[in-house]
């Protein structure tokens, strides 16, 4: 009896359609476990793989550009200033993710800096020509428009993070919500009476959704949620909003800051001022970047899963480009409590 796995393709490479014909399942799931990124079972995973052995399924790359014309590279796009990005190391995570996923498909990224945007930029000119095939979008705020521009040019664009003003574009996330409503509720569970927060950019979803987290948590416990300060992310931003919330708020005993570069930086102020972490003041840190375990003392964070969020970004539009039209509009990846020594 013939294995079904091992049909003839009649002289021609098997198509990712005959692998999921062949595995049993949809041209996204192939596509996803062959990327080896998440939300496949391991059954599924295990069937697809044995497909492509089976069928001796290989991406070729250069075959697939001379017929689709297409370049064969992507660009990643960063609306931040190349100072900003090299001093956070949210953005080389990501970038190893999303590279990592690339490679593996035989595809080159382009990373372009777009902290302003202006009609004539020769780089973002270049993408709307079509000098790529697909746009990773990284660190939008709400007044940049960058997004809607790409879509209008018909470029393929997934976006990290909830974009403010576009409820169209695809985009990849983590629970920012949800993981600081946690860390809220850690620090009324340790038994903080007075919680304050550093709150991210008021005009970045990641900004909004984060102090929405920390409100919702503090909201069973009956604490006040005023002691609120912002920051850029950065670990300046973090000291001189730690100072401002003090001068408001003497009493308070903790604080949950929205990323750990701005959670060091707290910390800082509060030693160069003579409070203890964490036995006067408790500090959650938000990220479980290299900082937070190098920090005195090891910061208590809320991980995101940066690197996943690259890889599963790649993924999206790379189903995308293959013709998946099954495909979820956005993605969430979970988040969760990492307790250090700050708590």
């Amino acid at each position: 009896m013939n294995d079904p796995a091992k049909a003839p393709t009649a002289g021609r490479p098997p198509t990712l359609d005959e692998v999921a014909k062949a595995a049993g399942v949809s041209r996204a799931t192939a596509s996803r476990a062959i990327n080896g990124l998440p939300y496949v079972s391991s059954t599924a995973r295990a069937a697809v793989e044995r497909a492509v052995e089976n069928l001796g399924y290989r991406t070729n790359q250069v075959a697939r550009s001379l017929a689709t014309k297409r370049t064969g590279s992507i660009a990643l796009v960063v609306s931040e200033s190349e100072k900003f990005v090299v001093s956070d190391p949210f953005f080389a995570r990501i970038m190893r993710g999303i590279s990592g996923s690339l490679g593996e498909n035989g595809l080159q990224l382009s990373l372009i800096m777009a902290k302003e945007q202006h009609g004539d930029d020769g780089s973002l000119r270049s993408l709307r020509e079509g000098h790529v095939d697909g746009v990773l979008l990284v660190s939008v705020h709400g007044w940049d428009t960058l997004a809607g521009q790409l879509l209008a040019s018909g470029l393929p664009l997934v976006v990290c993070g909830r974009p403010l003003t576009r409820a169209d574009v695809p985009y990849v996330d983590a629970d920012n919500f949800n993981g600081a409503s946690m860390a809220a509720r850690h620090l009324v569970d340790i038994g903080r009476r007075r919680v304050a927060t550093i709150a991210g950019p008021r005009d970045m979803s990641v900004g909004i959704d984060r102090l929405s987290g920390f409100r919702r948590g503090l909201a069973s416990s009956g604490q006040p949620t005023d002691a609120v300060e912002h920051g850029d992310f950065t670990m300046a931003s973090g000291e001189a909003a730690m100072r401002r919330l003090l001068e408001a708020h003497p009493d308070l005993d903790a604080v949950f800051v929205a990323s750990d570069l701005m959670a060091v930086g707290a910390m800082r102020f509060l030693q160069a001022i003579g409070k203890r972490v964490p036995e006067d003041v408790a500090v959650v840190g938000f990220d479980d970047s290299d900082v937070a375990a190098t920090a005195v003392p090891p910061l208590t964070t809320i991980r995101q899963p940066v690197e996943e969020l690259g890889r599963t970004m790649a993924w999206r539009l790379l189903a995308q480009l293959a013709g998946d039209s099954d495909l979820p509009p956005s993605i969430l990846l979970p988040t969760e409590f990492v307790g250090r020594a700050t708590t």
